[in-house]
């Protein structure tokens, strides 16, 4: 009895577990689905050609609120947006993995399952008919020679 409320628990945990994923304060793009899409830096879109420079005081301060504005106005519209997009997108997938689970699959299963009558049908009238047309056709013609002749 107590080592069946021993599993109990730990399926139970295991469960709890899958549903409270601990995530990743620190690295928040794991799998780097951003690297090259929205790394943008200062230098990245202002920039100025030798001959063509302003004062450093104006590149500097310029440098700095850009990249304040930019830390700043990302941070405010996650605050803002981030929550309900994030339901947006987790309901969106949702009705995919719904979509796809319920409706898709089964009908590519129904499709596979209706084709593989159709398939063995087909393949019985091709070795039925086919197949021994085809044979005495090769062996007619399996005796014909060919050579090639280069005349100048």
């Amino acid at each position: 009895m107590a080592d069946q409320y021993q599993y109990n628990t730990n399926e139970e945990k295991i469960q709890k577990d899958s549903h409270t994923k601990e995530i990743d304060l620190i690295n928040r793009d794991p799998k780097q689905i951003n690297e090259d899409v929205v790394k943008v830096e200062f230098e990245d879109v202002i920039a100025e050609p030798d001959g063509t420079h302003s004062l450093d005081g104006v590149w500097k301060l310029s440098y700095t609120t850009f990249t304040v504005s930019k830390y700043w106005c990302y941070r405010v519209l996650s605050a803002i947006f981030g929550i309900p997009v994030a339901l947006l997108w987790g309901f969106l997938f949702a009705c995919i993995s719904f979509c796809h689970i319920w409706a898709v699959v089964p009908c590519i299963k129904s499709c596979l399952i209706e084709s593989q009558c159709v398939s063995r049908i087909y393949t019985l009238c091709i070795q039925t008919f086919c197949d021994p047309f085809f044979e005495a056709l090769g062996k007619i013609f399996s005796s014909v020679r060919v050579a090639l002749r280069k005349e100048v």
